[in-house]
């Protein structure tokens, strides 16, 4: 990951209520989520036993009596906070049963950044690119087998339908490594702005596709497209060569415009996101 691979998206954010992110998934639910947009969605913070230790996390699931698919969300180098949280809530409003954990959680509970917090001063970077060092591949695969089991043991879970995992910046990695760790439950993945997709190492995320089971959402920021313009069409030909579909597309936005509140967000191209990402489950969820 590159210094421009990171970005703050909200460490707090006060001015966004669940009602106003319930509007907002309703607009962009469509007729399939209107029911679960206008209902309550439950919220719990919890915690998960790994492997590794025990990994604090958010659950989300529409209330009421019913169960229905899961969907596991990595977040990105800021990790769990309130804008996670709010994705959460809105993908859950749409039906499914959604777990962000805190990828951090062997180094420090969530939130890992409190207050001010500056990428241009070097020792507030060092902070959190300390914390993304100390999680390795192996690590990340235990936690992917962890979070699905957990999500997996919950009452709400629709076990019988397949699982997505959806991520941003460094979670775009991790989704790929979780399709490939729990390639029995994952049947779709998301990847917004990932960072190190494809690289020259023999551990590269595109190498793992062929152990995956799934149907593949890949948008890319420009910006990172302008710096890796290979990147794309190596992605292209790891899905075609193992036959999984995908659907690989450059966004004109730049790196985070997913994660409201960053400088760099971009609602329009992150409903498309949102949008597509609604079709990629509805289509492969089932």
């Amino acid at each position: 990951m590159c210094d421009d691979d990171i970005h703050q998206g909200l460490v707090q954010d006060p001015t966004i209520s669940r009602r106003t992110f319930g509007v907002l998934g309703l607009a962009a639910a469509g007729v399939a989520g209107t029911a679960y947009a206008q209902s309550n969605v439950v919220e719990q913070d919890v915690e998960v036993k790994t492997p590794d230790g025990t990994a604090d996390a958010a659950l989300f699931h529409p209330q009421g009596q019913g169960t229905w698919p899961a969907v596991l969300i990595w977040t990105d180098i800021l990790g769990l906070r309130p804008v996670f949280r709010e994705m959460g809530r809105r993908l859950a409003a749409q039906g499914y049963v959604v777990l962000v954990p805190n990828p951090f959680y062997r180094s420090a509970r969530a939130p890992v950044v409190t207050g001010a917090f500056d990428f241009n001063n070097p020792d507030d970077r060092q902070k959190v690119m300390a914390l993304r060092a100390a999680m390795t591949d192996d690590g990340v695969d235990r936690d992917a087998v962890a979070f699905l089991a957990f999500l997996d043991a919950q009452p709400q879970t629709d076990k019988a339908k397949k699982a997505g995992v959806q991520g941003y910046c460094m979670g775009g990695p991790l989704c790929f490594r979780t399709a490939a760790a729990v390639p029995n439950r994952i049947a779709a993945v998301g990847s917004f702005h990932g960072g190190g997709l494809v690289t020259k190492e023999p551990s590269s995320p595109h190498l793992l596709v062929g152990k995956t089971n799934a149907a593949y959402l890949v948008a890319i920021a420009q910006n990172d497209d302008m710096r890796e313009p290979d990147a794309k069409d190596v992605l292209k030909k790891a899905f075609a060569d193992t036959s999984r579909k995908a659907t690989v597309e450059v966004y004109p936005a730049n790196h985070g415009w997913c994660v409201k509140g960053g400088e760099v967000y971009n609602e329009a191209a992150a409903e498309k996101a949102w949008a597509a990402l609604t079709e990629l489950y509805k289509t492969n969820l089932a």
